[in-house]
């Protein structure tokens, strides 16, 4: 048996507790199936019934007992009447009694397996558990387990078990058979290095039931360097690994449909022409690769590309450590990778226990130059997290993930509602109601809770593809049906999920209300006149646009507007028109104020000089103005500090004609 070979037994239980489940339990089974049909084509299935009404199986016709349990099919190679025979199964109503059916299961493995074969050897269980296990005839029902599961382990086969127990709404309460089954079941798949999985969902269902299980193979083995004269021995494994869509190839009918040695696959040949005649071949030495630089194109020989290659050396460094704020999540690149201690290195382990443990302590992280393999063209940068064990027999290791390099990055900054107007901010009640609806669509109300888990939860394009590709396969011209029940719920929230949240949604929708804006034609062009309002009509020979108290916006309106701060076009004449105001005490206060920034701002802009002279005009305005309003004195002390301070030593480069504006008599 080849090593990755898997033979596998099908246990499924068809007695009158399963019957409301009998139709999802077919469709996960038949999904198991059609996966191994097209990723796994070599493996052995069989397919046994235990609660049916007849007894059909080898141990029972030898050694007697064992009774309601079916071989529907002995272990073959998985094929295509494998899975039409799984596509839907018979309601019956013998005894379940799942440890007689483990044993007649256990039975078929041995003998088909030689003593010594590699490959996995397999049960799946598919029960409710709620069929109590009758009493053995001799012994007590532990030594019975304890028995059987030694037997699982000497034979080195796993038993995968999956518990269907549907709550409602209200939940529903085990029964006594029920948790004892659970517990037998749990002792086997603990013993035998399997999985025990509890299904509350026919969307779990189908997640639960999985093909294969899939090796975790090495990215690297070797040394994690911390120093030139430190490091530690490390295996890198992928930690999440997406399962992609069967490539779809090109095949030829061609081929007699007897010939089995045929394999119908259609090769392609490209050859290249001449741009100048089409006629003539173009032999593999006398192409050249050209990269395109501007407007030409520059020929780089394959010598040439050899010589500009990065060489690499395979290892893994450590640049140094950071904080974890330094290296938000958003950086993250690719998949997660996990180091682990090399396998049975406690030297290794030790250590990289104490740097996790150190690292988060400190919270700090990693930054870690990586090349996975030799010759390797591009030099990955990451990160290493530490990741604590949740117990003793967790062992601490390191997740790692891929950062950019700064060419990488693509800052977006957006600006922050928090400087937005009060306008453009939310109000209490729509942040109240925003609030609430995400807390009751929340996926995981309770820790420990959660209604759609990943690990349970199957890829729904991938369970419709492998469904339609069997349905295809049995009748060419079927059409694609429709969605199925259960990856709806992935898909789109359920009715209930949805009623439980609809005072939510109306609250919702009724603090955040969308109001048609109204379309303009696109390209049109509107003039004053066309702006005004439709029944108001312009007064002869005076087009003029109005304004909200019904004035029209002339040119005298426009300069006749009150100055309410000092602006940097005309500064002097801002200023003293402010002084002018009376209309409130506030004026004289800010034109001053005003006027000093426009002083500092000149000064700190300068350029050689170019706006001493502007900022000498308004600091003499500001003067006669402060001499005019008899303020303190003192007011100007700090500016003439800085106005002297900076223009010491450039200022008498200016003119001298205007080296006098600068009299004592003026400024002091």
């Amino acid at each position: 048996m080849a090593r990755n070979k898997e033979t596998l037994i099908l246990l499924v239980d068809i007695g009158p507790s399963m019957h409301p489940h009998l139709d999802y339990a077919a469709r996960a089974i038949s999904a198991l199936v059609q996966r191994k049909i097209v990723h796994n084509k070599h493996d052995e299935v069989g397919l046994v019934f235990f609660g049916a009404n007849d007894t059909d199986n080898e141990l029972s016709s030898e050694l007697g007992g064992y009774e309601d349990i079916v071989v529907l099919r002995p272990i073959a190679v998985v094929s295509e009447e494998l899975a039409q025979a799984v596509d839907q199964f018979s309601k019956e109503y013998g005894t379940s009694d799942f440890m007689d059916a483990m044993v007649v299961a256990m039975d078929l493995i041995v003998k088909k397996c030689a003593a010594g074969s590699k490959g996995n050897k397999r049960i799946y269980l598919i029960t409710d558990g709620e069929s109590p296990v009758k009493e053995p005839e001799e012994g007590t029902k532990s030594e019975q387990v304890e028995l059987l599961r030694n037997q699982l382990q000497m034979h080195n086969i796993i038993l995968d078990a999956v518990v269907i127990r549907l709550k409602g709404e209200n939940g529903a309460l085990e029964s006594k058979a029920s948790q004892e089954n659970e517990f037998l079941l749990r002792s086997f798949a603990d013993g035998t290095m399997g999985d025990l999985v509890l299904v509350e969902s026919y969307t779990t269902l189908l997640g639960a039931v999985k093909s294969r299980s899939v090796s975790p193979t090495t990215l690297y083995r070797g040394d994690l360097e911390l120093t030139p004269n430190m490091s530690i021995k490390v295996w890198v494994y992928k930690k999440v690994s997406s399962e992609r869509m069967p490539t779809l190839r090109i095949y030829s009918d061609k081929a007699p449909l007897l010939d089995t040695t045929a394999t119908h696959e259609v090769k392609f040949d490209i050859e290249y022409k001449s741009s100048v005649d089409l006629d003539v071949s173009i032999a593999p030495e006398q192409r050249i690769k050209a990269y395109k630089y501007g407007p030409q194109y520059v020929p780089i020989s394959s010598k040439e590309e050899e010589a500009l290659k990065f060489r690499t050396e395979k290892g893994l460094k450590v640049v140094g450590f950071t904080d974890k704020s330094n290296v938000p999540r958003h950086y993250f690149m690719k998949e997660t990778n996990v180091f682990v201690p090399e396998l049975r290195n406690t030297r290794s382990t030790l250590a990289i226990s104490c740097l996790a443990r150190a690292m988060e302590a400190e919270g700090k992280v990693a930054i870690v130059r990586c090349v996975w393999r030799a010759g390797q063209a591009n030099v990955a940068l990451g990160v290493l997290t530490p990741c604590l064990g949740s117990d003793d027999s967790v062992a601490d290791c390191f997740y790692f993930n891929n950062i950019p390099f700064s060419e990488d990055l693509r800052e977006f900054a957006f600006a922050s509602f928090k400087d937005r107007p009060s306008t453009q901010q939310p109000t209490r009640l729509q942040q109240e109601a925003a609030d609430a609806l995400v807390q009751m669509m929340d996926l995981v109300p309770y820790p420990g809770q959660e209604f759609l888990m990943p690990e349970r939860t199957v890829n729904p394009v991938l369970q419709r593809f492998y469904s339609f590709l069997h349905l295809k396969s049995v009748n060419p011209e079927a059409a694609v049906p429709p969605l199925d029940k259960a990856l709806q719920i992935i898909i789109q929230p359920e009715e209930r999920f949805i009623q439980k949240v609809d005072f939510m949604l109306q609250t919702f929708k009724e603090q955040f209300q969308l109001i048609r804006s109204t379309q303009t034609e696109k390209g049109g062009r509107k003039f004053w006149k066309d702006r005004l309002g439709e029944n108001e009509a312009a007064l002869p020979g005076e087009d003029l646009l109005q304004i909200e108290d019904g004035k029209p916006l002339t040119f005298e309106f426009l300069t006749g507007k009150k100055v309410e701060q000092v602006g940097s076009l005309n500064p002097v004449e801002d200023f003293e028109a402010l002084l002018a105001r009376r209309d409130s005490d506030q004026w004289v206060t800010k034109a001053i104020k005003g006027m000093k920034k426009i002083i500092t701002d000149l000064l700190n802009s300068a350029y050689n000089g170019n706006t001493y002279e502007k900022a000498v005009t308004c600091l003499i305005a500001l003067r006669r103005g402060c001499v005019i309003q008899e303020p303190c004195k003192s007011s100007l002390f700090p500016l003439l500090l800085f106005f002297f301070t900076f223009i010491y030593v450039l200022f008498w480069r200016m003119e001298p004609t205007f080296h006098p504006c600068l009299h004592k008599s003026q400024i002091i």
